[in-house]
């Protein structure tokens, strides 16, 4: 039986699998042994818990860490909100583990799906959008992302979803979760932390423009480069996570490995650097998932303000969004991503949820088509 005929077979047998994005293709994971469900109270004793290191491919964890989870872990407190009573984080230890091409041509299956609504109309953004610009203006915070929610009620066959998703917009963190009462599927371009031994590293994105007929990959970065309010915003933003970071690793290893490169997606171009690090001793995996999430890119800085600022502004628990994805291994090696560009499924009900960055010198009108640029390949799967 080849990988693809696996992979239906999985999908078909009801069985919960996770697939994320490798260097060549994507590995499936599936056979799970154990689902811990994580809150306020575990989330330390499974980040700091000892596992017997061994060499197999599966002698890790892997899932996610919620916004709502992240928040807490440093201490911010978000008001009581509108919620789906999703689970705040989930984390499985796969038994098998299979390679799998780049191109995942599943059989598709109908769907159901309703049109999206949005929680904050163009009119409401812009309200939102000039409070925080005072706050801008008065040093409360320099940089604050506003996030907005598209839902509709759907059943949707996930693994259709991301095989069209992953054939148009293939993104270096991609990944999809199919358990027995939810799925998530995420085109996601942002690594938040890769560590391997002492190595660490995170690559911030900060910087969006439309892709048109007439712009390539050099005339974006002409653009980047020319434009006073992306440059900021990038700035701000590297020089946020340098500093976290700095908080975990040794004085005077944290440098810029790439700075201020461009990416290019289905529907855009990306502004992005590389920042690396080498880890003080002793530092363990709670230390470093304290530093560097929720990450800096999609708040906006300074973080802890910002997120506080947030927090009472946003009417709806983010779930997933904004949260974290990835995998620690056994011997402490980790790979995590940042939970944006995806489709949680829950009780019938699909979301996504999106943010752009406002500074001093941001336009409302702008930052709201640039949501709507942001949530289009997702929302184009509905179709």
């Amino acid at each position: 039986m080849n990988r693809l005929n696996q992979l239906t077979e999985i999908h078909q047998s009801g069985k919960p699998y996770i697939i994320y994005k490798s260097k060549k293709g994507f590995n499936l994971y599936t056979n799970f042994s154990k689902k811990i469900i994580l809150n306020n109270k575990n989330i330390k004793s499974f980040l700091t818990k000892k596992n017997k290191k061994k060499s197999k491919d599966t002698d890790l964890f892997i899932g996610f860490f919620g916004y709502e989870l992240l928040n807490n872990l440093i201490d911010v407190k978000i008001p009581k909100q509108k919620n789906l009573n999703f689970p705040k984080g989930i984390f499985y230890k796969p038994e098998k583990k299979i390679k799998l091409s780049n191109k995942l041509n599943y059989d598709f299956e109908n769907f159901k799906s309703g049109n999206f609504k949005i929680n904050i109309n163009r009119k409401n953004y812009t309200k939102i959008f000039n409070k925080f610009k005072k706050k801008i203006k008065s040093g409360e915070t320099y940089q604050i992302k506003i996030c907005t929610k598209y839902k509709t009620k759907s059943e949707i066959n996930p693994l259709d979803f991301f095989s069209r998703l992953s054939n148009t917009n293939l993104a270096p963190e991609a990944f999809m979760i199919k358990d027995h009462n939810y799925s998530i599927i995420s085109c996601s371009p942002e690594t938040l932390i890769t560590k391997k031994g002492s190595d660490i590293s995170t690559k911030p994105i900060a910087g969006t423009v439309k892709k048109t007929k007439h712009l390539n990959k050099i005339k974006a970065l002409n653009y980047f480069r020319k434009n006073l309010k992306e440059t900021k915003e990038h700035n701000m933003i590297v020089d946020m996570e340098r500093n976290d970071l700095s908080r975990i690793c040794k004085v005077g290893t944290v440098k810029l490995s790439k700075q201020k490169i461009v990416e290019e997606y289905k529907d855009l171009f990306h502004y992005v650097s590389l920042i690396k690090g080498k880890l003080k001793k002793n530092i363990n995996n709670f230390e470093i998932i304290k530093a560097m999430m929720p990450g800096g890119s999609v708040i906006g800085c300074p973080k802890i303000n910002t997120l506080n600022l947030l927090n009472n502004q946003e009417k709806e628990n983010r779930n997933i969004y904004t949260g974290s994805f990835g995998y620690i291994k056994f011997n402490g090696d980790m790979r995590f991503n940042i939970i944006i560009r995806s489709i949680l499924n829950f009780k019938n009900i699909s979301e996504i949820s999106v943010a752009s960055g406002v500074v001093v010198d941001s336009n409302a009108n702008h930052e709201f088509n640039e949501n709507f640029l942001k949530a289009k390949a997702l929302i184009d799967l509905f179709k």
